[in-house]
C-alpha cells in the first residue's frame, strides 16, 4: 500500500501491462551493465547511443531502543499506535529532545563512509500534510546536514563472473538526520485509509549518493556494500524486508556530451534486487520513449514487482514548496573532537568526534582482505563469505575445529551447506548442522574414515553429501554415528574384506561358473 493521496494509483498499476511499452528480455536488453563503464549502445532508431545517470537516496532506520525526538519505543510489528507519546502524536505545548544514540550512529556512519563531519549543524522543519505526519511537516536537516563530501567504494562482477571484479567508487553528497512518518494502510476494499504512528518519529539517516552510477547492477552493488557497512557499525539493523533501508533511486538519460535529460524518481524501493530491476527497466523505459518522440516527464514512480515494471504515482512538474524554515524549538547540534573539547566538559554530555573514531570496527572492505590473506581464500570467495548473514563466523569457526585446509574447507561450505541452506530459507546462524558437526565430518574426510579408492573420488563427494543430509534430519546424532550407522566407513579389517567378497561371490554362483568356464 502505497501512494500517498493518489486515488487513482491502483487503476495505473493494473494498466501497466498494456500502457508500458514492452520491452525487451532481460539478456537482451540495451541497459545491460557495463562494469568497465560506457555509454548504453543505440536503440531501434541506430543514432548515437545513450549515457544512463543513477543516483540514490537512501534512508536507513537508526537501531536505537528510543525515537529521534521521543521516549516512546522502537519495535517492528508492535500491535498499531501502541508506541506513540504525546510529541509522536504532535500535542500542543510537546517539544522535541534529541535522541544521543541517534547522533553517534549518524557519526560512525559518517565517519565510516569517508565523510566530513560537521562540528555544527540545524534542524530544519520540511512542511507537507499527510494523514501520517501529525505535525504537518518533518524535522530534518536541510541547510547544515551533520556529514557531507564522502565516499563508498563497491564492487561488482565483470560479466557476471565472479572471478572477474571490479572496484568502483561513489560520492556521498550528505548524510543527514530526520524523522520518519507514520505508516498508512490503504484498504482498497472499504475504501478507506488507517494510519499507524508506530513508526512516526523514528529516527531516519538519510545516505545521499551523487549521481555516479549508470545501471540497477552498479546501484544495487552500491547498496548491499553501505547495507553491510550500517550492519557491522550496529549503527542500522538494515533489513529491508523490515522497512529499516528503503531507497529512491533518481534515473534519467542522455546523448553523450549532452546536458543530463530530465529524471524520474523511482520511489521506496525495499529490495536490493528489486532497485536493479527498477532502475534498468526505467532507464530502458526512458530509451524508447525518447526514441519514439516521446518526452520524459519529470515524475514520481513506483516499481511493481510482480509486473515488473515502474507506473506513474505523481508529477513533480509543479515543484512542491516545501517551505523549509529553521526548527525553532531545537539549538544547533554542537559536536567536539579532541582538540575543541573544553577541559570542563562532562564527557558524558557531548558527543566525541574523535572518540567515535577510534573505535570504529573493521569495515567490510578490511575484513575481505584479512579472510584472503589469512585463509588463502579467493577475493570472490571473502564476497560470499561477508554477503551471507554469519558465514564468515560459521566459515572460521569450522577452520579452527578442523584439520583440513580453508581453501578445502571453504568449498564444502560456499559450494554444499550453503546450498542447503537456501533450499530450506535459512541463514548461517540458524543452520541445522553447526559448525562443530561440519567439522567432524571434514575431519573424518580427512582422517580417511570416510573413503573411496582414489580413482573413485565421486564417491567420497557422494557419500559426503549423504552424510550432509542425514545430519540436517539427525537430531543429536554425531557425524561418526551416521558414518557407522550406515556403514559408510573405510573398511581396513583384511578378513572382513574377504568375507563380504566371498559372499558376493556366493550370491553369484552362475555367473562365476560362466567366467570361469569361458
Amino acid at each position: 500500500a502505497v501512494a500517498r493521496g493518489c486515488g487513482g494509483f491502483w487503476r495505473r498499476v493494473w494498466q501497466c501491462g498494456a500502457g508500458v511499452p514492452a520491452l525487451a528480455p532481460r539478456g537482451q536488453r540495451a541497459v545491460a551493465c557495463n562494469a568497465r563503464g560506457g555509454a548504453v549502445p543505440a536503440g531501434k532508431s541506430g543514432i548515437a547511443s545513450w549515457v544512463p545517470v543513477v543516483g540514490l537516496e537512501i534512508h536507513a532506520q537508526i537501531s536505537s531502543n528510543s525515537k529521534l525526538f521521543s521516549g516512546s519505543q522502537v519495535q517492528f510489528a508492535a500491535p498499531p499506535n501502541s508506541l506513540v507519546s504525546f510529541f509522536d502524536a504532535s500535542l500542543p505545548g510537546t517539544l522535541p529532545v534529541l535522541n544521543r544514540r541517534c547522533v553517534e550512529a549518524a557519526v560512525m556512519t559518517g565517519l565510516a563512509l569517508n565523510c566530513s563531519i560537521n562540528k555544527k549543524s540545524l534542524f530544519d522543519r520540511k512542511h507537507y500534510f499527510y494523514a501520517d505526519l501529525p505535525a504537518g511537516y518533518q524535522i530534518t536537516q536541510q541547510r547544515v546536514p551533520i556529514a557531507v563530501n564522502g565516499s563508498l567504494s563497491y564492487s561488482l562482477c565483470i560479466d557476471n563472473k565472479m572471478s572477474q571484479m571490479v572496484t568502483k567508487t561513489v560520492r556521498i553528497k550528505q548524510i543527514q538526520l530526520e524523522q520518519d512518518s507514520g505508516k498508512s494502510l490503504h484498504d482498497d476494499t472499504r475504501s478507506q485509509t488507517l494510519v499507524d504512528l508506530n513508526r512516526a518519529g523514528v529516527g531516519l539517516m538519510e545516505v545521499v549518493m551523487e549521481p555516479d552510477m549508470c545501471c540497477g547492477e552498479e546501484a544495487a552493488a552500491a547498496v548491499r556494500e553501505l547495507q553491510l557497512i550500517l550492519q557491522t557499525l550496529g549503527s542500522s539493523q538494515a533489513v529491508m524486508a523490515e522497512g529499516q533501508l528503503r531507497v529512491d533511486a533518481n534515473v534519467s538519460v542522455h546523448h553523450p556530451g549532452e546536458p543530463y535529460g530530465v529524471r524520474t524518481e523511482v520511489k521506496n524501493i525495499n529490495s536490493v534486487r528489486f532497485l536493479a530491476k527498477a532502475v534498468d527497466y526505467e532507464i530502458q523505459r526512458q530509451i524508447e520513449e525518447l526514441e519514439n518522440g516521446g518526452t520524459i516527464l519529470n515524475e514520481t514512480r513506483a516499481f511493481d514487482s510482480k509486473l515488473g515494471c515502474t507506473v506513474p504515482m505523481r508529477d513533480k512538474e509543479g515543484k512542491q514548496d516545501y517551505r523549509f524554515m529553521p526548527e525553532p524549538n531545537l539549538p544547533p547540534l554542537i559536536l567536539y573532537d579532541a582538540k575543541s573539547l573544553p577541559a570542563n566538559m562532562n564527557h558524558q554530555q557531548v558527543v566525541n568526534i574523535d572518540w567515535i573514531h577510534e573505535r570504529l570496527p573493521d569495515l567490510p572492505s578490511v575484513k575481505r582482505a584479512k579472510l584472503v590473506e589469512q585463509y588463502g581464500i579467493l577475493p570472490e570467495h571473502s564476497f560470499t563469505l561477508l554477503n551471507e548473514d554469519g558465514l564468515t563466523e560459521f566459515f572460521e569457526n569450522v577452520v579452527k575445529q578442523t584439520q583440513m585446509k580453508p581453501k578445502k574447507v571453504i568449498g564444502w561450505i560456499l559450494n554444499d551447506l550453503l546450498s542447503y541452506l537456501k533450499q530450506h530459507s535459512l541463514t548461517a546462524k540458524e543452520s541445522p548442522v553447526s559448525s562443530f558437526l561440519l567439522a567432524e565430518l571434514l575431519n573424518l574426510l580427512d582422517k580417511k574414515e570416510i573413503s573411496s579408492t582414489a580413482a573413485k573420488q565421486a564417491s567420497t563427494f557422494l557419500i559426503l553429501l549423504y552424510v550432509l543430509a542425514e545430519l540436517w534430519k539427525a537430531e543429536g546424532k554425531t557425524c561418526l554415528e551416521i558414518v557407522k550407522e550406515k556403514k559408510l566407513e573405510l573398511l581396513q579389517d583384511e578378513k572382513e574384506l574377504e568375507q563380504i567378497c566371498q559372499a558376493v561371490i556366493d550370491g553369484q554362483e552362475s555367473e562365476v561358473t560362466m567366467t570361469v568356464v569361458g
